[in-house]
């Protein structure tokens, strides 16, 4: 079974919303803090935001007020609402999560967004 599969990329205007999710495997999702990373050409993958067990969240400066991070225990899923979307947060993103010494990266999915 795959650990991580993203979903819910594509391509968006400038000021548009997308939600992106991520369904993880059963156990990685319990054990695990989940996080959402995203990397432009050319430049290092970047943490953007990441929720824990309880559901604390934090959020990268560039995404506060814009992004929401939530996951769903019943269907061990969790979804990144991007709103207000800008050119600058054209990148591929990944969903990430750390359990057991392992970590896991999701295949990544593109999300472009145009001017």
């Amino acid at each position: 079974q795959v650990a991580l599969v993203e979903s819910g990329g594509g391509l968006v205007q400038a000021g548009g919303s997308m939600r992106l999710s991520c369904k993880a495997a059963p156990l990685v999702f319990r054990n695990s803090d989940m996080n959402w990373y995203r990397q432009a050409p050319g430049e290092q993958r970047e943490l953007v935001a990441s929720i824990d067990k309880l559901g604390t969240t934090n959020y990268a400066d560039s995404v506060k007020g814009r992004f929401t991070i939530s996951r769903d225990s019943a269907k061990n899923t969790v979804y990144l609402q991007m709103n207000a979307l800008k050119p600058e947060d054209t990148a591929a993103y990944y969903c990430n999560s750390n359990w057991n010494a392992i970590t896991y990266w999701g295949q990544g999915t593109q999300v472009t967004v145009s001017s």
